[in-house]
């Protein structure tokens, strides 16, 4: 399920107008936020790479992409800011920018929540087998114990 988060996440930002590279050249530390969007379509071209490969990311390296991608929109977002009038960004660039990166949290809370459950699930596995199996019982159950025994006598 999360690969396709990845998948529509990554086709949703692939369009977005930040990808795509503004350019804010009106005064030399104006361009200082390409450098962000640079990074960012680089991440972004990295989840696109996952969704469209046959080796699918597992949800500790989608988690951790996502994070990425969040703490750089996040810096985006805080050179937006102080940066929008100075720069001229037009508002539906800083807004759209906002919104990708509202939504590049919720992802990635979904996904860190289901590597969260992936690791919990694997250490659980790891402290069954090491307790001697712990099943093998037909629906994981402790199994049957005791003894059998064979029938004596003319078979």
């Amino acid at each position: 399920m999360s690969f396709k988060i990845i998948a529509a996440v990554a086709v949703a930002l692939a369009g977005s107008p930040f990808v795509a590279g503004a350019a804010f050249a009106q005064a030399p530390e104006c361009g200082a936020i390409q450098k962000t969007l640079q990074a960012r379509k680089d991440l972004v071209a990295k989840a696109n790479a996952a969704s469209n490969s046959k080796k699918k990311m597992t949800p500790q390296e989608a988690c951790a992409l996502f994070g990425k991608l969040q703490s750089n929109g996040a810096e985006g977002l805080k050179w937006i800011t102080a940066n929008k009038e100075w720069c001229s960004i037009p508002d539906s660039f800083a807004e759209g920018f906002k919104a990708d990166h509202i939504k590049v949290g919720g992802i990635r809370t979904k996904i860190c929540g289901i590597a969260a459950q992936a690791a919990k699930m694997e250490a659980q596995a790891r402290a069954q087998a090491q307790n001697g199996g712990g099943g093998g019982g037909l629906l994981g159950g402790p199994g049957l114990t005791g003894a059998m025994r064979m029938p004596q006598g003319a078979l």
